[in-house]
């Protein structure tokens, strides 16, 4: 067997198909498979194979039917069990599809944004005001929000905000006044602060408690940093914080399984009728949790 041809067997043994090193028909099935491409049973092998390389992102005349060292190439990156270095000032590799997640439960879309969270919010009892994707000003000291908001921000908006940091529960309550209601953030701030400001510090509170999540698939570093967004870092000694403490060593031993349970676990500490929203979040970062692969193209990949 040649080395061309053993690339493709171990791309083979990757997928667990008969290890031929040739890219035959059942070989181009099964990355069909992998890939979640669907065609029409109809469609010929060359067909199949082209399908392949438009997933891999071949344009033109480059997508030709044709499996050689430049499609073997892009298969083998894809497939690769490893991950990019993280550069400094990361500290995770997320899956944009996991972000998507983040964003879909704090505030939808940007056209429900618009409607209903362009103004601070009080969302639940031990929260503090809102604002932006789920920006808790209730959990933030002062110097952080500061370094978050002040180049986003209206002087009189900043100082009328400054005023109900580090408020939650009650407090935030009492606090959240006309005035605060009518301070307007608009959408294309509140994502680039979420994900140029939030997203960065709760990817490195993230990796901080729970070592060795830099590791796993980037889906799997998504979900946690979901997590944490939604939840915070602290790993008390109480009952409700038990299943934050557990992931602990699920993610060090990186038993996807274990982890995507813990997360479901954490359910009970919520009433579904009064907040179906958290129960679907937690079910949605475990689903992620549970299908996660290192079979990831580049392009959806974020550093954080």
């Amino acid at each position: 067997m040649d080395p061309f041809q053993k690339r493709i067997q171990n791309l083979q043994k990757t997928l667990r198909t008969p290890e031929t090193g040739v890219f035959d028909l059942v070989t181009t099935n099964s990355f069909l498979k992998s890939l979640g491409i669907q065609l029409p049973v109809t469609a010929d092998f060359t067909e199949r194979k082209k399908a392949v390389q438009r997933f891999l992102g071949f344009k033109g005349n480059d997508v030709d039917g044709i499996m050689g060292t430049n499609t073997i190439s892009r298969l083998e990156m894809l497939y690769s069990q490893t991950l990019p270095p993280i550069p400094s000032g990361a500290s995770l590799i997320a899956s944009k599809r996991s972000l998507d997640v983040i964003v879909e439960f704090e505030v939808s879309s940007k056209a429900i944004y618009e409607r209903r969270y362009r103004n601070p919010i009080l969302p639940g009892e031990y929260s503090g005001i809102t604002i932006g994707i789920g920006y808790d000003l209730g959990y933030v000291n002062t110097a952080t929000f500061t370094h978050d908001w002040k180049d986003f921000l209206s002087s009189s908006d900043f100082n009328t905000l400054l005023g109900v940091v580090g408020k939650t529960k009650v407090n935030a309550k009492n606090a959240l006044t006309e005035a605060v209601k009518r301070v307007s953030i608009d959408w294309d701030s509140a994502i680039e602060v979420f994900c140029t400001k939030s997203m960065p510090i709760w990817a490195k509170k993230s990796r901080r408690i729970y070592p060795g999540l830099e590791k796993l698939p980037p889906d799997v570093q998504g979900a946690i940093v979901s997590l944490v967004y939604n939840r915070g870092d602290s790993l008390a000694l109480n009952d409700r914080r038990l299943e934050m403490r557990n992931l602990v060593q699920h993610i060090a031993s990186g038993k996807l399984p274990a982890i995507a349970a813990e997360i479901r676990n954490m359910k009970r500490l919520w009433s579904v009728q009064q907040s179906a929203g958290l129960h679907r979040r937690r079910d949605s970062e475990a689903a992620l949790v549970e299908n996660a692969t290192f079979v990831i193209k580049p392009e959806d990949c974020i550093f954080i």
